[in-house]
């Protein structure tokens, strides 16, 4: 018998004893022979017994307060799926007395991220889900939350120094090795490659560092380093003619450049570039079903967009920190969102439908 469906009663039935004894041994509380006891635990043992947690957990009638540090989508659109996420998990969990503060910051203010964070370590919240865009001023909020004792879990961008109870997000570095492949295979060479950080640094975030390195490598590993050449370039939108110039600069002094690969989720600049200036030679990779590169997906100017799952990003950093903080389980140290392949063909399968199933569904022993 599955340790889900067995009830209190069934115990109770094959020990001979009464569910009220059955309750006593497993709470450890009231008086009970001690042959009954061990006789009792035997059967909980074979019987493969799992309190149930979740009813224990809505009678205890507690409040649970979650902060999550994410950045503002009304700064970058990205953010508005994992938002969503955050929102969609907070609603489905506010029956088990959990509410989610959003900590919102410019993900491209650093100032803005360490006053934001700064107000979430003062908020005292029993777990804290992050997405630590800045890889340097991220870490010592790390270590003032292991000192705390508070729990947390990252999402979006992978940070090794320090253990959370989990990452939630794609494999970076195999994302990396994806968009290479796909270069490889509709490339031929010589060629060379261009690798663009649009609007951020990549010595400051290490998700774009991880996705660099596995592009190179794919090229490594199958000696092709020759046959494919890669520059890496950082653009910056600030200033839109010194972006176009930059573009430009690029193109001219890499006469063989075959194919972009964008690490941000801002591959529709580099599209809406090439449509302007008629470049219909150099094929376009690049991250997330923004509506912005699903126009330019549907143009073909970009080929492919890799899909990271942002939704589900923030959805399951709560539904998981949630699952530690009430019922005191153990999760999944990562959980890696499949990496989709989305071309123009098959991107209607892929638009956010935000219907995730039930958080903490368990099915019910009492």
């Amino acid at each position: 018998m599955s340790g889900k469906s067995v009830r209190i009663k069934d115990i109770a039935q094959k020990a001979g004893v009464s569910t009220g004894t059955v309750d006593r041994v497993i709470h450890n509380r009231g008086k009970v022979a001690e042959d009954v006891r061990e006789k009792v635990l035997k059967i909980i043992e074979e019987m493969n017994y799992e309190p149930n947690l979740i009813a224990r957990a809505l009678g205890a009638n507690k409040t649970y307060s979650l902060g999550a540090l994410i950045p503002d989508p009304q700064a970058d659109s990205y953010w508005l799926e994992p938002r969503a996420g955050v929102e969609k998990a907070e609603k489905a969990l506010k029956h088990y007395g959990v509410a989610v503060k959003k900590y919102l910051f410019d993900p491209y203010d650093v100032a803005s991220f360490q006053a934001q964070a700064l107000a979430l370590l003062a908020g005292a919240h029993d777990g804290v889900v992050i997405s630590p865009v800045f890889y340097r001023e991220s870490l010592p909020y790390f270590e003032a939350l292991q000192q705390a004792g508070t729990p947390f879990v990252i999402f979006n961008s992978q940070i090794s120094e320090y253990t959370p109870l989990s990452y939630i997000g794609s494999d970076l570095y195999t994302s990396g090795l994806l968009a290479g492949k796909l270069f490889h295979y509709g490339l031929p060479a010589p060629c060379t490659l261009l690798v663009a950080h649009i609007d951020e640094r990549a010595a400051n975030a290490s998700h774009l560092g991880k996705k660099e390195k596995g592009f190179r490598n794919y090229f490594v590993q199958h000696h092709l380093e020759e046959q494919y050449p890669i520059v890496a370039a950082e653009l910056d939108r600030s200033n839109m003619a010194a972006f176009i110039g930059q573009l430009d600069s690029l193109i001219e002094d890499n006469p063989r450049l075959g194919g972009i690969f964008v690490t941000t989720s801002k591959a529709y600049s580099i599209a809406s570039y090439m449509e302007q200036r008629r470049i219909k030679h150099i094929r376009l990779i690049g991250y997330d079903l923004l509506p912005q590169n699903l126009h330019y997906l549907q143009q073909e100017q970009i080929q492919f967009l890799i899909n990271q799952g942002p939704f589900g990003q923030g959805y399951w950093s709560v539904y998981y920190l949630a699952e530690h903080v009430i019922l005191g389980k153990e999760i999944p140290l990562m959980k890696y969102m499949p990496l989709d392949i989305v071309t123009r063909e098959n991107v209607n399968y892929y638009l956010p439908e935000h219907d995730e199933k039930p958080l903490l569904e368990h099915k019910v022993s009492l």
